[in-house]
């Protein structure tokens, strides 16, 4: 999606006086994997604002054309980028961000940038220590090459099938894979993975900002790319802030929990949580 598109969003946004709720993507996915929850967040009486990471490509063919406009891109990048274009929106949104789209929305709202935050399955940031067998496996196509720092790596469909999709038939996961699967950066995953060990890292979250707003953590018991003690020890970080806190798990998913077919259950959650406070 292209800077243009995001401003044009955030102009219908604001012209329509409705509050905005921002939705960020994590890797491997692009803004469009938002699309139904944009209608269902729209219906509901909300601006939807699908932003999209620096250089994003409009479509799943455009991205595996030209994988290397993902290349080299970091966390610290993308945040001040989101940060940019939800400074343009005349209100304060909620924000609603999975994987690492979950850790950006996180780095956000410690900035004081969100109203109320829905973290969903979101990549771990520094103090967050647990490393569980099957997050590593999930993150060794990047990790296994140092090259891949700046590089973008696509992800086989095995690789899609045991880090997003090992919840779902194998019918929907190669749907899934092909409807949404793109090549991610991979530097934000060696950055989530050395965080612990390097005191300047950009994967880090203000947990502490008075002004970070509610937030709600959603999990989930099948996830191999963030299993539940990855986001239980992010939520333990985040609930040492003065505001509301919370956590809650969806029984059954996979990392694909936002786009599978059961996506309006999380949705709904999400949803339900955003209504309490704008």
């Amino acid at each position: 999606m292209t800077f243009t598109q995001d401003l044009d969003q955030i102009a219908r946004a604001n012209a329509s006086g409705q509050p905005p709720v921002v939705f960020v993507h994590g890797l491997w996915l692009l803004p469009g994997s938002w699309d139904r929850w944009a209608a269902l967040f729209a219906d509901a009486g909300y601006a939807p604002v699908l932003l999209g990471w620096p250089d994003d490509p409009d479509s799943v063919e455009e991205a595996q054309a030209h994988p290397e406009v993902f290349a080299g891109k970091s966390v610290g990048q993308i945040a001040d980028h989101l940060a940019d274009l939800i400074g343009r929106l005349d209100r304060t949104p909620a924000l609603v961000g999975h994987s690492f789209g979950g850790l950006l929305a996180q780095i956000l709202a410690g900035r004081g940038l969100a109203e109320a935050t829905v973290a969903i399955s979101p990549a771990p940031f520094r103090g967050v220590l647990p490393l569980p067998f099957a997050a590593l496996r999930s993150s060794a196509p990047v990790l296994g090459n140092p090259a891949n720092l700046h590089r973008a790596v696509p992800l086989t469909y095995e690789q899609f099938r045991y880090a997003f999709a090992n919840a779902v038939t194998e019918t929907e996961a190669h749907e899934l894979y092909t409807a949404y699967c793109v090549p991610g950066a991979g530097k934000p995953i060696f950055q989530a993975a050395t965080a612990n060990i390097n005191p300047w890292t950009e994967a880090k979250v203000d947990t502490e900002n008075p002004q970070r707003g509610p937030l709600l953590v959603l999990t989930t018991d099948h996830d191999h790319t963030v299993p539940p003690a990855i986001a239980r020890a992010g939520y333990k970080k985040q609930a040492r802030n003065p505001g509301t806190t919370e956590i809650a798990s969806i029984p059954g998913r996979g990392h694909c929990l936002t786009i599978d077919a059961g996506w309006r259950e999380v949705a709904d959650t999400a949803l339900t949580f955003v209504r309490r406070y704008l």
